[in-house]
């Protein structure tokens, strides 16, 4: 196998799926609770936090989000990316420039130096994304910047390793900071012909994502602009924007019985209010909602990942830990009360994991000048 300077073949990793949906005609904003008991119990459950310590957890999250921001700020053009520890509670930011440390240090967050600048590890990625537009193996099923190596990841499935080091040769990173990581799976896009508590674009089915002025947000894989859509309890609308492959971002207009909400199902009885759509940190917990599995945690692995699904590539998703199945593409994901994106796609489920990636909805709602519902 050919193998240039920097490139080092690791092991395997799997993928999968998301969901929210909007408020049915004539229903109340206050008709469940909206304290956050059902997502600590998610969080508890899913990423094995300690009982009683899931509220702490996203106070925690909370004050990363700012910090993460006061330290790119302080680290300048040293800035190499910020990952959130669950276990110790800590932002340790990565610069550099060791004439950074002390700056950043001085806003509270923990410090480390490394080789590549998060624009340098940026620019790799685009240099891969410039290189697929000619077309790439679907053997090499995406790419992302992994905060913790300091690396760029390019993932490519058993046995295709030289698929992944073509790619990286014709992006010309001979001395980038790269590595080839075995896929464990094909990751796909997810909508399922089956009946439950979601929209129908045509004779498909997804998850509603967040709800906006007018409609809602959702997947561009679930249906191309012009799609007519109906909801569970005969609420009807119309796919108004989407744009898939290269994103994966739909906006649906929803018509008379559909009242937007700032709220999350749970599936425990109850809903999660949505108060804003500030970034968490790699690292950090986040939570969806999907009209197949319900409600389920994990943490963001990776952020800016290129994903190659048979149906097109697809950039500038992010990575999680999180499981998902069939007919949860477009649900909405969460950390803490903040919106965080709609689902795109990956593999696995629910019984043994995965790894399932979303569209960040701040791009959605600049694509179409949408404003978030919230309470």
């Amino acid at each position: 196998m050919r193998k240039s300077p920097c490139i080092r073949i690791l092991g395997g990793s799997a993928l999968a799926l998301g969901l929210i949906a909007a408020a049915p005609a004539g229903a109340q904003a206050d008709a469940f609770p909206e304290g956050t008991e059902p997502l600590a119990e998610a969080i508890e459950r899913d990423l094995g936090v300690a009982s009683g310590q899931a509220d702490d957890l996203l106070k925690a999250e909370e004050s990363a989000r700012s910090l993460e921001k006061e330290a790119e700020k302080a680290a300048g053009e040293a800035f190499a990316g910020a990952v959130f520890d669950t276990e110790t509670r800590e932002l340790t930011v990565s610069v550099a420039d060791p004439s950074a440390v002390e700056a950043v240090e001085a806003t509270g967050a923990e410090t480390r130096v490394v080789e590549a600048s998060q624009d340098e590890l940026d620019a790799a990625m685009a240099d891969l994304d410039a290189a697929s537009e000619d077309g790439v193996s679907e053997e090499v099923t995406g790419w992302h910047v992994d905060l913790e190596s300091n690396t760029v990841v390019v993932e490519a499935l058993e046995g295709s390793e030289d698929a992944a080091e073509d790619l990286i040769a014709d992006a010309g990173l001979d001395s980038a900071p790269v590595v080839v990581e075995e896929a464990d799976a094909q990751p796909e896009t997810f909508g399922a012909i089956v009946g439950g508590d979601a929209y129908s674009p045509g004779n498909s089915r997804c998850s509603i994502g967040f709800s906006v002025r007018g409609g809602f947000v959702t997947a561009g894989h679930c249906g191309s602009t012009g799609t007519s859509v109906s909801g569970s309890a005969g609420e009807s609308g119309r796919v108004a924007g989407s744009v898939f492959p290269g994103r994966d971002m739909g906006y649906v207009r929803a018509n008379s019985g559909w009242t937007p909400s700032p709220y999350v199902n749970n599936y425990r009885g109850g809903r999660v209010a949505v108060r804003g759509s500030n970034e968490a940190s790699v690292g950090a917990s986040v939570c969806r909602s999907g009209s197949t599995t319900g409600w389920h945690c994990g943490t963001i692995q990776a952020k800016n990942q290129t994903v190659n699904y048979p149906q097109g590539t697809v950039r500038g998703l992010t990575r999680t830990t999180a499981c998902a199945e069939p007919g949860d593409s477009g649900g909405s994901w969460l950390s803490g009360n903040q919106a965080q994106g709609v689902t795109s796609g990956g593999s696995g489920n629910c019984s043994w994991g995965g790894t399932t990636f979303f569209q960040p909805v701040n791009p959605i709602l600049s694509q179409w000048g949408l404003s978030l519902t919230t309470t």
